[in-house]
């Protein structure tokens, strides 16, 4: 078969075509979200500042760690440099990757991970991030990517003398039109989060003016796809109770959490809603205590809306007995803006905690 790349004449510049359509997209949601309802963005909360001491900003994490992972050891994953339509970006023109900062060093760095041969990096955009240990002790690392702003999730093997991630499937399915997060349960095993039902950008900003609740949450095996919860207003964050019973699911503009329970055949069906007064992303377990910690953000008008003046401001949340009739929920960190921006998610390691962004920068605490 010959494997000349065809290139129409319409094409010479794909460079130029794509920075226009990134603007017009930008330009477009800006004024979608304009319209959009603003209690669902939360467009007129403000937060009082709640610090932490003993923090200092990340080094080298300049555009973004939308998602953090932390192995039992110690070891945390960053996935850094995501890029959407529409959305801010520090680092517009430089692909995503995949850091790691040990914890239990003293003076903890976060590195790049070197990526195998093979694997195309110059697309590589990094979105939810879920780890995955084997009963070998093999290590994976699951990540939602949207290459060319598309929707795959790729595995990889952590191999940790080497630093480095060895690539080993992409995984493309027409029940994954709009991944967002990932919480892994197998080798080749996962639940995943649509945050939209269409993968067509205008059709995206329709579904999500009119409310549609059509996101979901779907299970993937090499030998079965499905569906295993659905009627979501933007399912986003993921993650799973240590005792692997419990499926939770931040629906990011309804501003909730689900608690689903698990069952054999890996169906889910919901146990309760928490409603909270915040846009919730991503969800981590504090191994130490099995509480929630998320990461959230307090003005969605800001996040999408971006200005540097006035930038968007950062919310961590600790929710402790998720599963009892009320949970008990306190504030652990939050800035307007002037430290962190954008936060997405809180991860905690032996009195250590990371908080990243979007779009901005990581922060690194000791509790």
């Amino acid at each position: 078969m010959d494997s000349t790349k065809v290139t129409g004449p319409e094409i010479k510049n794909p460079d130029v075509g794509t920075s226009l359509a990134v603007q017009w997209l930008r330009i477009c949601f800006a004024i979608f979200f304009s319209f959009l309802n603003r209690n669902r963005l939360k467009a007129s909360r403000e937060v009082e500042s709640v610090d932490l001491p003993n923090c200092h900003l990340i080094k080298g994490i300049e555009a973004g760690a939308e998602d953090i992972d932390i192995l039992p050891n110690g070891l945390a994953f960053f996935s850094v440099g995501l890029k959407c339509p529409g959305l801010h970006s520090f680092a517009p023109d430089k692909p995503g990757g995949i850091l790691m900062m040990d914890l239990n060093e003293e003076n903890p760095r976060a590195l790049e991970l070197r990526i195998s041969r093979g694997f195309n990096l110059a697309s590589f955009n990094p979105h939810g991030i879920s780890t995955f240990i084997d009963s070998d002790d093999t290590v994976y690392l699951f990540v939602v990517n949207h290459p060319e702003f598309k929707n795959t999730v790729e595995i990889f093997k952590f191999e940790e003398e080497e630093n480095s991630l060895l690539h080993l499937k992409t995984i493309k399915h027409e029940l994954l039109p709009s991944v967002n997060d990932v919480i892994a349960v197998g080798p080749e095993h996962f639940y995943a989060t649509n945050d939209h039902y269409f993968s067509d950008p205008f059709l995206k900003y329709l579904e999500t003016y009119l409310n549609l609740r059509w996101t979901n949450v779907v299970y993937y095996s090499p030998n079965e796809v499905k569906v295993v919860a659905e009627g979501f207003d933007s399912a986003n964050g993921i993650n799973i109770s240590p005792d692997k019973k419990y499926i939770y699911v931040a629906d990011i503009l309804a501003h909730e959490i689900h608690v689903l329970e698990k069952h054999p055949n890996m169906n889910l069906t919901q146990l309760k809603v928490l409603k909270l007064d915040t846009l919730v992303d991503n969800l981590s377990i504090d191994p130490s205590s099995g509480d929630v910690l998320v990461g959230c953000h307090p003005n969605g008008q800001k996040l999408f809306v971006y200005d540097p003046k006035n930038p968007p401001s950062s919310e961590v949340l600790r929710i402790q007995d998720i599963l009892s009739e009320k949970p008990t929920v306190t504030t652990v960190y939050a800035n307007n803006g002037s430290v962190l921006q954008g936060s997405s998610v809180a991860s905690v390691y032996d009195k250590k905690l990371l908080i990243g962004t979007l779009y901005h920068r990581a922060l690194y605490c000791e509790l």
